[in-house]
Protein backbone atom coordinates (compact mmCIF):
# COMPACT_ATOMS: atom_id res chain seq x y z
CA UNK A 1 0.00 0.00 0.00
CA UNK A 2 2.39 2.19 -1.23
CA UNK A 3 1.71 5.83 -0.75
CA UNK A 4 3.19 9.61 -1.57
CA UNK A 5 5.72 10.50 1.73
CA UNK A 6 4.54 14.47 1.38
CA UNK A 7 3.65 14.24 5.44
CA UNK A 8 6.96 12.16 6.50
CA UNK A 9 9.43 14.73 7.00
CA UNK A 10 13.27 13.24 7.57
CA UNK A 11 16.14 15.14 9.27
CA UNK A 12 18.10 16.74 5.99
CA UNK A 13 17.77 20.05 3.47
CA UNK A 14 14.91 22.46 4.33
CA UNK A 15 11.60 21.86 2.78
CA UNK A 16 7.90 23.67 2.95
CA UNK A 17 5.53 21.48 4.61
CA UNK A 18 1.89 21.09 2.97
CA UNK A 19 -0.68 22.88 4.57
CA UNK A 20 -3.91 20.37 5.65
CA UNK A 21 -5.37 20.37 2.20
CA UNK A 22 -2.14 20.37 0.30
CA UNK A 23 -1.59 17.52 -2.05
CA UNK A 24 1.08 14.73 -1.52
CA UNK A 25 4.26 16.60 -3.21
CA UNK A 26 6.31 15.24 -6.15
CA UNK A 27 8.73 12.68 -5.35
CA UNK A 28 12.39 14.47 -4.05
CA UNK A 29 15.65 13.92 -2.75
CA UNK A 30 14.26 13.97 0.82
CA UNK A 31 11.30 11.34 -0.72
CA UNK A 32 14.13 9.04 -1.47
CA UNK A 33 15.09 9.13 2.23
CA UNK A 34 12.50 7.66 3.82
CA UNK A 35 11.36 5.64 0.86
CA UNK A 36 12.15 2.35 3.32
CA UNK A 37 9.12 3.57 5.53
CA UNK A 38 6.73 4.36 2.98
CA UNK A 39 4.31 0.82 3.67
CA UNK A 40 3.86 2.86 7.27
CA UNK A 41 2.66 6.15 6.47
CA UNK A 42 -0.59 6.75 7.99
CA UNK A 43 -4.05 6.46 5.88
CA UNK A 44 -7.32 6.97 7.32
CA UNK A 45 -10.42 4.02 7.01
CA UNK A 46 -12.97 5.61 5.05
CA UNK A 47 -15.26 4.31 7.86
CA UNK A 48 -13.81 7.02 10.05
CA UNK A 49 -14.02 10.15 8.00
CA UNK A 50 -13.41 12.93 10.95
CA UNK A 51 -11.17 14.14 13.32
CA UNK A 52 -13.34 13.19 16.39
CA UNK A 53 -14.50 9.72 15.27
CA UNK A 54 -10.67 9.01 14.55
CA UNK A 55 -9.62 9.87 18.22
CA UNK A 56 -12.57 8.72 20.32
CA UNK A 57 -13.29 5.00 18.15
CA UNK A 58 -9.45 3.95 18.77
CA UNK A 59 -9.85 5.38 22.55
CA UNK A 60 -12.88 3.23 23.60
CA UNK A 61 -14.24 0.67 21.36
CA UNK A 62 -10.95 -0.97 19.69
CA UNK A 63 -9.86 -4.51 20.59
CA UNK A 64 -7.31 -4.07 22.97
CA UNK A 65 -4.22 -7.39 23.33
CA UNK A 66 -4.18 -9.07 26.59
CA UNK A 67 -1.29 -8.19 27.77
CA UNK A 68 0.02 -9.18 31.68
CA UNK A 69 2.03 -6.82 33.50
CA UNK A 70 3.89 -7.16 36.91
CA UNK A 71 3.87 -4.05 39.23
CA UNK A 72 6.80 -2.47 41.36
CA UNK A 73 7.01 0.51 43.13
CA UNK A 74 9.63 2.60 43.81
CA UNK A 75 9.98 5.44 46.53
CA UNK A 76 10.88 8.74 44.75
CA UNK A 77 13.82 10.92 45.76
CA UNK A 78 11.03 13.19 47.71
CA UNK A 79 9.58 10.84 49.58
CA UNK A 80 6.69 9.76 47.59
CA UNK A 81 6.12 6.74 44.93
CA UNK A 82 5.46 5.61 41.95
CA UNK A 83 3.97 2.75 40.21
CA UNK A 84 6.18 0.70 37.34
CA UNK A 85 3.66 -2.18 35.37
CA UNK A 86 6.31 -4.75 33.68
CA UNK A 87 5.80 -6.96 31.11
CA UNK A 88 5.31 -9.98 32.75
CA UNK A 89 8.18 -12.43 31.67
CA UNK A 90 10.60 -14.72 33.49
CA UNK A 91 11.53 -13.50 36.72
CA UNK A 92 9.72 -12.25 40.12
CA UNK A 93 10.94 -8.93 39.49
CA UNK A 94 12.48 -5.92 37.35
CA UNK A 95 16.17 -6.95 38.61
CA UNK A 96 15.53 -10.91 37.28
CA UNK A 97 13.84 -9.75 34.23
CA UNK A 98 17.06 -7.54 33.39
CA UNK A 99 20.18 -10.17 34.34
CA UNK A 100 17.69 -12.99 32.49
CA UNK A 101 17.47 -10.95 29.35
CA UNK A 102 20.50 -8.32 29.34
CA UNK A 103 20.67 -7.43 26.39
CA UNK A 104 17.26 -7.38 25.20
CA UNK A 105 15.72 -3.14 24.09
CA UNK A 106 13.62 -2.19 27.10
CA UNK A 107 10.96 -0.32 26.13
CA UNK A 108 9.98 2.28 28.42
CA UNK A 109 6.43 4.01 27.91
CA UNK A 110 5.11 7.27 29.41
CA UNK A 111 1.30 7.84 29.37
CA UNK A 112 -0.63 10.50 28.88
CA UNK A 113 -2.83 12.40 31.04
CA UNK A 114 -5.09 10.62 32.88
CA UNK A 115 -3.95 7.57 31.37
CA UNK A 116 -2.04 3.95 32.91
CA UNK A 117 -0.63 0.83 31.35
CA UNK A 118 -4.41 -0.21 30.85
CA UNK A 119 -4.45 2.83 27.77
CA UNK A 120 -5.57 1.65 24.60
CA UNK A 121 -2.35 2.75 23.12
CA UNK A 122 -0.13 1.47 25.89
CA UNK A 123 -1.37 -2.06 25.65
CA UNK A 124 -0.75 -2.30 22.05
CA UNK A 125 2.49 -1.12 22.37
CA UNK A 126 3.62 -3.03 24.98
CA UNK A 127 2.05 -6.29 22.73
CA UNK A 128 4.18 -5.31 19.77
CA UNK A 129 7.41 -5.27 22.45
CA UNK A 130 6.55 -8.69 23.55
CA UNK A 131 6.59 -10.01 20.67
CA UNK A 132 9.74 -8.54 19.19
CA UNK A 133 11.11 -10.28 22.61
CA UNK A 134 11.77 -6.17 24.42
CA UNK A 135 11.32 -5.88 27.90
CA UNK A 136 8.36 -2.76 28.74
CA UNK A 137 7.80 -0.94 31.41
CA UNK A 138 4.80 2.03 32.15
CA UNK A 139 5.76 4.42 34.49
CA UNK A 140 2.68 5.65 36.18
CA UNK A 141 3.04 9.33 36.91
CA UNK A 142 1.73 9.72 40.05
CA UNK A 143 -1.86 9.32 41.06
CA UNK A 144 -2.41 7.68 37.46
CA UNK A 145 -1.77 3.58 39.09
CA UNK A 146 -4.98 3.34 41.29
CA UNK A 147 -3.54 4.61 44.20
CA UNK A 148 -3.23 8.10 45.57
CA UNK A 149 0.12 9.41 46.06
CA UNK A 150 1.31 10.44 49.18
CA UNK A 151 2.77 13.89 48.56
CA UNK A 152 0.94 17.80 48.06
CA UNK A 153 1.46 17.49 44.31
CA UNK A 154 0.17 15.46 41.23
CA UNK A 155 2.42 15.48 37.90
CA UNK A 156 2.01 17.86 34.88
CA UNK A 157 3.43 18.83 31.26
CA UNK A 158 6.50 20.32 32.41
CA UNK A 159 7.64 17.57 35.03
CA UNK A 160 10.75 16.50 33.86
CA UNK A 161 12.72 15.98 36.53
CA UNK A 162 10.34 13.04 37.05
CA UNK A 163 11.22 11.65 33.52
CA UNK A 164 15.17 12.17 34.59
CA UNK A 165 15.44 10.02 37.68
CA UNK A 166 13.15 7.28 36.36
CA UNK A 167 15.52 6.85 32.96
CA UNK A 168 18.40 7.20 34.99
CA UNK A 169 17.14 4.43 37.35
CA UNK A 170 16.33 2.39 34.65
CA UNK A 171 19.62 2.79 32.66
CA UNK A 172 21.51 2.10 35.60
CA UNK A 173 20.03 -1.42 35.66
CA UNK A 174 19.76 -2.46 32.51
CA UNK A 175 22.76 -3.30 30.36
CA UNK A 176 20.68 -3.28 26.96
CA UNK A 177 19.67 -0.65 24.62
CA UNK A 178 17.29 1.67 25.73
CA UNK A 179 14.73 3.56 24.00
CA UNK A 180 10.97 5.34 25.66
CA UNK A 181 8.33 6.88 24.41
CA UNK A 182 5.35 9.12 25.19
CA UNK A 183 2.09 9.91 24.31
CA UNK A 184 0.11 13.09 24.87
CA UNK A 185 1.36 14.64 28.19
CA UNK A 186 3.89 11.75 28.39
CA UNK A 187 5.10 12.76 24.75
CA UNK A 188 5.56 16.24 26.12
CA UNK A 189 7.65 15.38 29.16
CA UNK A 190 9.50 13.74 27.41
CA UNK A 191 10.35 16.26 24.81
CA UNK A 192 11.19 19.09 27.38
CA UNK A 193 13.49 16.51 29.10
CA UNK A 194 15.08 15.59 25.76
CA UNK A 195 15.97 19.20 25.22
CA UNK A 196 16.67 19.93 28.37
CA UNK A 197 19.48 17.37 28.58
CA UNK A 198 20.31 17.54 24.78
CA UNK A 199 23.47 15.45 23.96
CA UNK A 200 23.63 14.09 27.48
CA UNK A 201 20.18 12.24 26.72
CA UNK A 202 22.15 9.72 24.35
CA UNK A 203 24.10 8.47 26.95
CA UNK A 204 20.79 7.42 28.48
CA UNK A 205 18.45 6.84 25.78
CA UNK A 206 19.28 5.47 22.07
CA UNK A 207 16.15 6.89 20.63
CA UNK A 208 12.81 7.88 21.39
CA UNK A 209 9.34 8.77 20.14
CA UNK A 210 6.33 11.30 21.09
CA UNK A 211 3.02 10.80 19.73
CA UNK A 212 0.67 13.10 19.88
CA UNK A 213 2.06 15.60 22.15
CA UNK A 214 0.56 19.27 22.84
CA UNK A 215 3.97 20.91 21.36
CA UNK A 216 2.17 24.72 21.79
CA UNK A 217 0.11 24.12 25.21
CA UNK A 218 -1.95 27.13 24.86
CA UNK A 219 -3.02 26.45 21.33
CA UNK A 220 -3.77 22.76 22.53
CA UNK A 221 -5.87 24.26 25.60
CA UNK A 222 -7.77 26.04 23.56
CA UNK A 223 -8.88 23.74 20.89
CA UNK A 224 -10.36 21.42 24.04
CA UNK A 225 -11.78 24.33 25.43
CA UNK A 226 -14.56 24.89 23.30
CA UNK A 227 -17.22 23.40 20.80
CA UNK A 228 -17.19 19.50 20.56
CA UNK A 229 -13.46 19.92 22.18
CA UNK A 230 -15.61 19.89 25.55
CA UNK A 231 -16.31 16.29 25.50
CA UNK A 232 -12.71 15.74 25.84
CA UNK A 233 -12.42 18.34 28.59
CA UNK A 234 -15.10 16.78 30.53
CA UNK A 235 -13.96 13.39 30.21
CA UNK A 236 -10.86 14.85 32.17
CA UNK A 237 -12.27 16.87 34.42
CA UNK A 238 -14.37 13.78 35.80
CA UNK A 239 -11.26 12.21 37.24
CA UNK A 240 -9.11 15.12 37.89
CA UNK A 241 -11.49 17.02 39.92
CA UNK A 242 -12.04 12.87 41.93
CA UNK A 243 -8.21 13.10 42.30
CA UNK A 244 -8.12 16.79 43.50
CA UNK A 245 -11.11 16.16 46.12
CA UNK A 246 -8.91 13.00 47.47
CA UNK A 247 -5.55 15.36 47.73
CA UNK A 248 -7.33 17.91 49.73
CA UNK A 249 -8.28 15.06 52.07
CA UNK A 250 -4.99 14.20 52.95
CA UNK A 251 -4.31 18.27 52.75
CA UNK A 252 -7.31 20.34 53.60
CA UNK A 253 -6.12 23.92 52.49
CA UNK A 254 -4.21 22.71 49.65
CA UNK A 255 -5.70 24.90 47.06
CA UNK A 256 -8.92 26.76 46.47
CA UNK A 257 -12.15 23.92 46.85
CA UNK A 258 -14.79 25.94 45.36
CA UNK A 259 -12.73 27.19 42.27
CA UNK A 260 -11.64 23.74 42.27
CA UNK A 261 -15.15 22.51 41.47
CA UNK A 262 -16.14 25.69 39.40
CA UNK A 263 -13.87 24.62 36.38
CA UNK A 264 -15.31 24.00 33.35
CA UNK A 265 -11.92 24.08 31.41
CA UNK A 266 -9.19 22.85 31.38
CA UNK A 267 -7.55 26.62 31.84
CA UNK A 268 -9.89 27.14 34.93
CA UNK A 269 -8.50 23.88 36.63
CA UNK A 270 -4.92 24.60 36.11
CA UNK A 271 -5.06 27.71 37.32
CA UNK A 272 -6.82 26.29 40.75
CA UNK A 273 -4.98 23.22 41.09
CA UNK A 274 -2.02 22.55 38.87
CA UNK A 275 -0.18 25.59 38.64
CA UNK A 276 -0.41 26.55 42.16
CA UNK A 277 0.43 22.78 43.69
CA UNK A 278 3.26 23.26 41.71
CA UNK A 279 4.98 26.31 41.70
CA UNK A 280 3.64 28.10 38.99
CA UNK A 281 1.90 31.53 38.86
CA UNK A 282 -0.97 30.26 37.06
CA UNK A 283 -2.20 28.54 33.78
CA UNK A 284 -0.65 30.73 31.20
CA UNK A 285 2.88 30.63 33.22
CA UNK A 286 2.43 26.85 33.31
CA UNK A 287 1.69 26.59 30.09
CA UNK A 288 3.80 28.72 28.52
CA UNK A 289 6.56 27.17 30.91
CA UNK A 290 5.50 23.33 29.25
CA UNK A 291 5.06 24.68 25.83
CA UNK A 292 8.08 22.17 24.36
CA UNK A 293 8.13 23.69 20.29
CA UNK A 294 10.61 26.21 20.44
CA UNK A 295 13.13 23.92 22.48
CA UNK A 296 12.77 20.98 19.46
CA UNK A 297 16.41 22.14 18.01
CA UNK A 298 18.11 21.11 21.22
CA UNK A 299 17.02 17.62 20.92
CA UNK A 300 20.48 15.43 19.90
CA UNK A 301 19.62 11.93 20.89
CA UNK A 302 16.88 10.30 17.40
CA UNK A 303 13.70 11.30 18.31
CA UNK A 304 10.33 10.84 16.08
CA UNK A 305 7.67 13.04 17.03
CA UNK A 306 4.48 12.36 15.29
CA UNK A 307 1.62 14.38 15.17
CA UNK A 308 -1.34 14.16 13.40
CA UNK A 309 -2.82 17.30 11.41
CA UNK A 310 -6.56 17.21 12.09
CA UNK A 311 -5.60 16.22 15.89
CA UNK A 312 -8.37 18.02 17.93
CA UNK A 313 -5.95 18.57 20.71
CA UNK A 314 -3.29 20.56 18.85
CA UNK A 315 -4.06 22.88 15.39
CA UNK A 316 -2.15 21.38 12.57
CA UNK A 317 -1.30 25.12 11.76
CA UNK A 318 1.11 25.32 14.79
CA UNK A 319 3.03 21.83 13.95
CA UNK A 320 6.80 22.59 13.54
CA UNK A 321 8.24 22.29 9.80
CA UNK A 322 12.06 20.81 8.80
CA UNK A 323 13.04 24.13 10.01
CA UNK A 324 12.01 24.43 13.16
CA UNK A 325 13.92 21.12 14.86
CA UNK A 326 17.05 19.67 15.02
CA UNK A 327 18.63 17.15 12.48
CA UNK A 328 18.14 14.53 15.02
CA UNK A 329 14.52 15.03 14.66
CA UNK A 330 12.15 13.14 12.59
CA UNK A 331 8.84 14.60 11.98
CA UNK A 332 6.10 12.34 11.01
CA UNK A 333 2.72 14.47 10.32
CA UNK A 334 -0.33 12.59 8.50
CA UNK A 335 -3.16 14.34 7.31
CA UNK A 336 -5.70 12.39 9.73
CA UNK A 337 -5.48 10.02 12.79
CA UNK A 338 -6.53 12.10 15.28
CA UNK A 339 -5.30 12.25 18.68
CA UNK A 340 -3.87 9.30 19.37
CA UNK A 341 -5.92 7.27 16.73
CA UNK A 342 -4.06 6.02 13.52
CA UNK A 343 -6.45 3.19 13.13
CA UNK A 344 -6.69 1.13 10.34
CA UNK A 345 -8.46 -1.33 8.41
CA UNK A 346 -12.50 -2.14 7.54
CA UNK A 347 -14.45 -1.96 10.29
CA UNK A 348 -14.14 -2.83 13.23
CA UNK A 349 -10.63 -1.44 12.60
CA UNK A 350 -7.21 -2.35 13.96
CA UNK A 351 -4.93 -0.25 16.24
CA UNK A 352 -1.40 -1.67 15.60
CA UNK A 353 -0.15 1.04 12.88
CA UNK A 354 1.18 2.99 15.89
CA UNK A 355 3.01 0.25 17.16
CA UNK A 356 4.49 -0.59 13.79
CA UNK A 357 5.46 3.28 13.34
CA UNK A 358 7.11 3.62 16.53
CA UNK A 359 9.25 0.21 16.87
CA UNK A 360 9.96 0.99 13.31
CA UNK A 361 11.69 3.72 13.98
CA UNK A 362 12.99 2.73 16.96
CA UNK A 363 14.43 -0.82 16.15
CA UNK A 364 16.13 1.18 13.36
CA UNK A 365 18.29 3.02 15.93
CA UNK A 366 18.80 0.16 18.19
CA UNK A 367 20.24 -1.47 15.12
CA UNK A 368 22.39 1.17 14.54
CA UNK A 369 23.63 1.35 17.89
CA UNK A 370 24.11 -2.81 18.39
CA UNK A 371 26.14 -2.74 14.94
CA UNK A 372 28.79 0.40 15.70
CA UNK A 373 29.13 -1.38 19.47
CA UNK A 374 30.17 -4.56 17.43
CA UNK A 375 32.82 -2.47 14.96
CA UNK A 376 34.00 -1.03 18.22
CA UNK A 377 34.73 -4.54 19.86
CA UNK A 378 35.83 -5.99 16.56
CA UNK A 379 38.60 -3.35 16.33
CA UNK A 380 39.21 -3.45 19.90
CA UNK A 381 39.55 -7.00 20.24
Amino acid sequence: MKRGSSHLIAPGPARATASDGDAPSTPSAVDAIVDPLVDLLYQAPRWLPTAHAQTIVPALFARRPMVEYRRERWTTPDGDFIDLDWLDKAGSNAADTAQSQPQAPLFVLFHGLEGSSDSHYARVLMAEAQARGWLGVVPHFRSCSGSMNLLPRFYHLADSAEVDWILRRLKAQHKGPVVAAGVSLGGNVLLRWLCEQEQDASAILDAAAAISAPLDVHAGGHAISQGFGMVYTRSFLKTLKSKALAKLDQYPGLFDRDAMLAARTMHAFDNAVTAPVHGFRDTDDYWTRATTGPFLPRIAAPTLVLNARNDPFLPGRVLPSVTEVSAAVTLDQPAHGGHVGFMTGPFPGRIDWLSQRVFGYLQTHVRQVAAASANTDSTHG
